[in-house]
């Protein structure tokens, strides 16, 4: 075999590797069916990924907010948070999402093609740190009131008037107020101030405040010598929603024991469904062993005594009695919740909690439209700008740049075909680096042709001047692409999202167009001469 034979075979070769990358195929993805239930589909496609930028989508840059929890290990923590991301977004059904590290202490998230991005935002954020947690039996926050209402007016907190008579969230809740109103109505030695804002509810450990002055109550008990009257085997929490009681709106409060009777980390299974009785949205959950047997004994010893359930520090609803012994299994109510919650509930405690709350610092969102008009745009810009190219190549070089056109839709076809082969995501500026990458393989061309000019204007024959031609300009062309990869490269790692995008196919492109320029182009050129070997006179 010759040696233009063996570089024909090895062109068809690469050629039928690009085809084979390119080819449709059957690929199974994760998708939400109309039960709620997540399946594995088969769909049959060309394996190119496109980003977000092209189909629509979202992406958020998340980092750790450790103004809500302090993280002893940042880097652990972010790589934990990683794996629980992963998890839930899986679970959630986005096709071929992106979740990666970015530097040591961010998380790039894309989400391509979702059409709740608000929804997508609260899965992510959300801790999904769950906790159970009986109320305080002792009276605990009604007995540390006064102190605390000392404390405030000492610190120059104004209170309001005093209460002579059970407001009407007491007469409401039906809880006994006698005592708040005789003792701290006016306060031991001055108004009321917490004393008048919170109401005694109709369970243990359970308080009512108005909607309204829910802030300011919330920022008074955490004074830290407010705080610190609390018995300290116990602490406050809120209910995570606002509830209705006649005319005016209010917010629980529940004085609970701090020491939880079980945490998420017992988890091992959750799922959403209909409460067969009510046909309200429940979450149904399972623990693992040790986590069943700390529950059941637990729960055993407190049958009669009510049961807060946590998410993020959030009481979810009114407390439940306990009225026997739950070992692994049980169930989580969601009042005027809808099952898309429900759903969402089990899949981010299902995928477990995360070490450090997350914020977002940089988000973005793409509509299926203008992914669609990003895509039309891009394809017109790219053939636009490839048939100039090819007009000006062969007017200029004539069958030459014929030759030169000829690898570059071998060039396309190989640029492509390795994208997928690598299994990269194509994006907006990803098509511009490839449109980019066009014009530095034809600009190799350019630089081969102009030697090979010079070569026969000193009197060398064709294919003497086709071979000193390519000599010559090879030093040029791997310098420029070198430096050109060095940059790319730099702009990858340093990079996130549209910016590594535009990298990869750049530098992809920039191997496609040194393997066509050098190798193809002159294979072509080999084989014209060997065809007309009598040649005197080149069409360039």
């Amino acid at each position: 075999m010759s040696g233009i034979q063996k570089r024909m075979v090895t062109i068809g070769a690469l050629i039928a590797i690009s085809i084979f990358y390119l080819f449709p195929r059957e690929q199974t993805m994760r998708e939400r069916g109309s039960d709620g239930v997540m399946r594995d589909v088969t769909v049959t496609r060309v394996p190119l990924k496109r980003g977000l930028d092209l189909q629509g989508g979202m992406h958020l840059a998340l980092e750790l907010d450790e103004a809500q929890r302090i993280s002893t290990d940042p880097s652990r923590d972010i790589d934990l948070a990683l794996t629980v991301l992963r998890k839930r977004i899986d679970e959630f059904g986005v096709e071929e999402p992106v979740i990666q590290k970015s530097g040591d202490d961010r998380i790039v998230v894309e989400l391509a093609g979702i059409s709740d991005p608000a929804r997508a935002k609260a899965i992510v954020q959300k801790s999904a740190f769950l906790e159970f947690r009986i109320t305080d039996e002792t009276d605990a926050l009604q007995k540390a009131l006064p102190g605390m209402d000392r404390v405030l007016r000492q610190l120059g907190v104004e209170g309001g008037a005093a209460a002579t008579a059970p407001s009407a969230v007491e007469q409401l809740l039906g809880g006994d107020s006698t005592a708040s109103t005789d003792s701290t109505a006016q306060g031991e030695t001055g108004p009321a101030i917490l004393s008048a804002l919170i109401n005694r509810g109709s369970l243990p450990g359970e308080y009512a405040v108005l909607e309204s002055a829910y802030p300011r109550v919330d920022s008074m008990l955490n004074i830290p010598d407010v705080k610190q009257l609390l018995a300290r085997n116990v602490e406050l929490r809120w209910s995570n929603a606002p509830v209705s009681l006649g005319v005016d709106s209010y917010r629980y409060l529940y004085a609970l024991e701090d020491r939880p009777i079980v945490d998420g980390t017992s988890l091992v299974d959750a799922s959403a469904q209909l409460d067969p009785i009510t046909q309200g949205p429940i979450v149904v959950f399972e623990l693992n062993r040790s986590g069943g047997r700390r529950f059941g004994a637990e729960t055993g010893r407190h049958v009669g005594d009510y049961m807060a359930i946590l998410l993020d520090d959030m009481v979810q609803g009114q407390p439940p009695v306990i009225q026997s012994r739950i070992d692994r299994r049980g169930q989580i109510t969601l009042y005027n919740r809808t099952l898309q919650e429900a759903q969402d509930l089990a899949l981010t405690l299902k995928a477990g909690s995360l070490p450090v709350p997350l914020k977002i610092v940089e988000e973005r969102q793409v509509g299926p439209s203008l992914g669609r008009d990003s895509i039309r745009q891009g394809v017109t810009a790219g053939v636009v700008g490839t048939v100039l190219v090819i007009i000006i190549m062969i007017g200029y070089y004539r069958m030459a740049g014929v030759l030169a056109v000829a690898a570059l839709s071998i060039y396309i076809l190989f640029a492509l075909g390795g994208l997928s082969m690598l299994g990269a995501t194509l994006t907006l500026p990803g098509l511009a680096g490839l449109v980019l990458s066009v014009g530095i393989a034809v600009d190799a061309n350019v630089l081969i042709f102009e030697r090979i000019r010079e070569e026969l204007l000193l009197g060398k024959t064709v294919r003497l001047a086709v071979d000193e031609g390519f000599r010559h300009a090879m030093s040029a062309i791997i310098d420029s692409n070198v430096s050109t990869v060095i940059t790319a490269a730099f702009l990858y790692q340093f990079g996130t999202g549209p910016v590594r995008g535009f990298a990869t196919t750049l530098i992809m492109g920039i191997a496609a167009s040194m393997i066509t320029a050098i190798f193809v182009t002159r294979t072509f050129f080999l084989y014209w001469l060997q065809r007309r070997p009598a040649l005197t006179t080149l069409s360039i």
